[in-house]
């Protein structure tokens, strides 16, 4: 970069206050004000002495040179010549240099021109007090071109906004400067390159721990879906393909330790939590034994939890063993009262066919897989449990620890009566010889030895936390059982790589994308599964005095997969609403649709809604610890169940073919649909938990119960009751939900403080469901909806003992109302 300065021929030259023509300093006169009067003194480096023509104009040259380098500090001269051109005019020219080391430039002589090494700069206040004020007016202006193009800039920030700074700049400014002094006509050209970053003031910051999501919902789902690909869930599911699972066997505690390891990859924070539980199992060198005339069956599966001994009755068939079926046993007077049943599985849990079947005198239950409802090799062998609930049978309503000591104790839902399974091929013998009318049995005898044995076993709880920003204390879990009776692929692989795969997506999302949760992500992995949620229920016992307050929501990730072209779901009726948005986000397995439009826009609800059955893992989180639970499937159209659960041929040959070879496409979609609902419960300042649900289920149930009260009423056999009851408490809980839904719509959600609040009084709706009046022990299902038990609103609508009837009304009645009061404020007035 280089400056031409040109120079009139022949100024006149100047005299120094402090040295004079003739030589002699004038000592009168201080260095200060001669820097203020004559430039600095120059250092001839010729030999000769100038002419005084010459060294006027050198004279003029070094005063020039003084004031630019007062004027631009950062542009160092390198060295400047006289000449002289044809015409005899003189120039002189200066060349400049960004270069600091130039200062000491050697000295060169062309043409008899001197070269001439600059001296010390002044000490100009009042130059540089003008450059300062021009440098921060400049700063201003420039400040100012840079906020204003930021505003015109789309801005994508990557983190929750709590640093937010914009940076802005401008390139390439050309600026053209014209300096005139008193005689010389100097004109100066310069093109440097500028680059000024300015730091405009940010807009309002949000704190760290406030959770607002710098990504909107549309982004963090696209996230979500962009990172579940077929071809992790390929790898991940070959990883989970194990030829064994059994809980507590090695198997088990190897894939746990799995999961464990990848939650400690992923930084997540991990823990394991470890039961001792007793499980009932077949003895080894007392095998079961089932004889029929001259014939002896020694089964392979057999049903944990059954009552051991042996028995002999009639045996007589039974159907599914459903009420209505033993109803037509008993309209054909054939006697059930001490007689083995002979019972098809499906329809119900094993746990119910058996408590039926004790209910009606039976003394023992035989369970067989019919032909015409399982397709598998009629020679297959049938595992499961008859525990009519959850857990450890052996510490009902408290968590199994190792060395614990409580007082001897069993659940009262496990049976009194034996059960065991039988193939179809033995089934097939058994009913060739039954007899009996319309050969329905009740003629020959038959024995049943069951000589199961209890094992005290080691259960591990895997846990890993994604902690929210705001709300770390409130979460959701998303839990897979590991084990199973065979290979488990459906029962157990899929769910435990979905969880992993989800896990894995959602970590990254927060620590790469961005994303900021407002409430805690836990993930599970159950153990004991198969023997009725045992893993699950030890840690819901664990921790059921905080969970009501602490845990949102329960999405169970097992049996996500049985099919291909249907889905189905069974939830709590504050999900129904969340269930509806994510069918209509996530795309269908069969076309270019949605899930929702692939069930039916019209009738979604009857198409895709079922009651929650006992043996479904999220059971014992809705109607024994009152957390709103969901399961889902995809499956066969038309089909309720996956035939190979509990059986050694739920693998991945079977799967792929019920899936028409999509499995891994399949998954992925269901590892969406569980992802949306998660984030979406963790993203929104208030909970999807729409207390509307309940609007429509709770009156149902309440008619039921006053049209059977006011009929027992009307005849006289009921006295000292008012149907009125009833009606009362309904009142009260729709004008609490009314209330509840008119607070939401009148509260700033900006308010972390107010939307905690209402957050609270949203999951206080499930857990108030449960009735305080029966014992989690002996009663431990206690929802009054979706429970079981003489408490629940169904059980009322038929109830004939009219003394616990009437006690039963008042406690459902004060459920009801207890549950409106949960949902409102204690001062707020109500007119019931």
């Amino acid at each position: 970069m280089g400056w031409s300065l040109k120079m009139s021929p022949n100024p006149k030259p100047r005299t120094c206050a402090r040295r004079p023509r003739g030589g002699v300093y004038n000592t009168d006169v201080n260095a200060a004000q001669c820097s203020r009067l004559c430039p600095p003194r120059r250092v001839v480096t010729t030999g000769s002495r100038p002419r005084p023509r010459d060294e006027a104009a050198i004279l003029e040259m070094d005063r020039l040179k003084s004031t630019f380098n007062n004027m631009i500090k950062s542009v160092q001269y390198r060295r400047f010549t006289q000449q002289c051109d044809d015409d005899s005019n003189r120039h002189v020219e200066i060349k400049l240099s960004n270069d600091a080391g130039d200062d000491n430039t050697e000295m060169e002589q062309n043409d008899m021109s001197p070269t001439f090494r600059p001296a010390p700069r002044g000490n100009n206040r009042r130059i540089f007090c003008l450059l300062a004020v021009g440098f921060l007016v400049a700063f201003i202006l420039g400040y100012f071109v840079a906020y204003v193009s930021h505003k015109k800039l789309a801005v994508d920030p990557v983190s929750c906004g709590n640093q937010s700074a914009v940076v802005g700049e401008v390139d390439q400014v050309q600026k053209e400067v014209t300096v005139t002094p008193p005689q010389p006509e100097v004109t100066v050209k310069t093109q440097p390159e500028v680059t000024v970053k300015t730091q405009p003031e940010p807009e309002e910051e949000v704190d760290p721990h406030v959770g607002e999501l710098p990504l909107n919902w549309q982004d963090i789902v696209q996230l979500l879906d962009n990172k579940l690909t077929t071809e992790a869930f390929d790898a991940r599911l070959k990883e989970f393909d194990v030829p064994s699972r059994l809980a507590g066997g090695e198997g088990d505690i190897h894939q746990g330790n799995l999961i464990a390891d990848e939650f400690r990859r992923l930084r997540m924070q991990s823990r394991t939590d470890v039961h001792y539980v007793q499980l009932q199992k077949p003895d080894s060198k007392r095998p079961n034994i089932i004889t029929f005339g001259s014939k002896d069956f020694k089964p392979e599966g057999y049903l944990a939890y059954s009552a051991t001994g042996k028995v002999e009755g009639k045996l007589v068939y039974g159907g599914y063993g459903r009420p209505e079926d033993l109803d037509t046993l008993q309209n054909t007077n054939i006697e059930v009262k001490g007689s083995v049943l002979l019972l098809r599985a499906g329809k119900h849990s094993f746990a119910e066919q058996v408590a039926n079947a004790e209910a009606r005198g039976a003394s023992a239950v035989l369970i067989y897989p019919d032909r015409e409802d399982y397709k598998f090799l009629p020679d297959t062998a049938l595992y499961g449990h008859v525990h009519l609930g959850s857990g450890d049978p052996y510490t009902p309503g408290f968590p199994s620890f190792n060395h614990t000591q409580f007082p001897p104790t069993q659940s009262s839902a496990l049976p009194k009566i034996l059960a065991q399974t039988i193939t179809a091929n033995m089934a097939n013998t058994l009913q060739q010889t039954i007899g009996g009318p319309n050969n329905l049995g009740g003629v020959a005898n038959i024995s049943v030895e069951v000589n199961n044995v209890l094992v005290n076993t080691e259960l591990h709880n895997v846990f890993g936390v994604i902690q929210g920003f705001v709300d770390p204390d409130q979460y959701v879990v998303l839990g897979a059982q590991r084990d199973a009776w065979g290979k488990g692929y459906a029962r157990a692989g899929v769910g435990s790589s979905v969880l992993l795969e989800l896990a894995n997506a959602i970590s990254e999302m927060v620590t790469k994308d961005g994303f900021r949760p407002r409430r805690s992500l836990v993930f599970a992995s159950w153990s004991a599964g198969e023997y009725g949620s045992v893993g699950a229920t030890e840690f819901l016992e664990d921790y059921l005095s905080s969970l009501d307050k602490r845990m949102c929501t329960y999405i169970n990730l097992d049996g996500m997969v049985m099919g291909h072209g249907g889905f189905i779901a069974s939830a709590s009726p504050l999900l129904y609403n969340l269930l509806e948005d994510t069918m209509k986000e996530v795309r269908s397995p069969i076309d270019s649709g949605t899930v929702y439009d692939m069930v039916g826009t019209t009738k979604w609800e009857t198409n895709v809604l079922r009651p929650m059955s006992i043996d479904d893992p999220a059971y014992p989180f809705l109607a024994f610890a009152g957390i709103p639970s969901i399961s889902f499937h995809f499956i066969t159209p038309n089909v309720e169940s996956y035939e190979y659960y509990g059986t050694s041929m739920d693998n991945m040959d079977h799967l792929k073919y019920n899936t028409a070879q999509r499995t891994s496409e399949t998954t992925v979609l269901a590892a969406q649909f569980a992802g949306h609902m998660a984030l979406r419960l963790v993203h929104d300042r208030l909970l999807r938990l729409d207390v509307s649900g309940y609007r429509k289920v709770l009156p149902k149930a309440l008619m039921r119960v006053y049209r059977h009260v006011y009929q027992l009423v009307q005849s006289g056999d009921l006295k000292g009751v008012d149907p009125d009851w009833l009606e009362n408490a309904h009142g009260t809980f729709q004008r609490a939900v009314a209330n509840l839904n008119t607070a939401i719509l009148h509260t700033d959600l900006s308010e972390d403080r107010a939307c905690r609040l209402l957050n609270e009084r949203l999951m206080s709706v499930e857990q108030n469901l449960l009735s305080p009046y029966v014992s989690p022990v002996e009663t431990p299902f206690r929802h009054i909806l979706l429970g079981r038990g003489p408490h629940t609103l169904a059980s009322i609508a038929e109830m004939t003992d009219l003394k616990e009837l009437h006690t039963q009304l008042a406690f459902a009645t004060w459920s009801v109302k207890g549950c409106a009061n949960g949902m409102s404020e204690i001062w707020e007035e109500d007119d019931s």
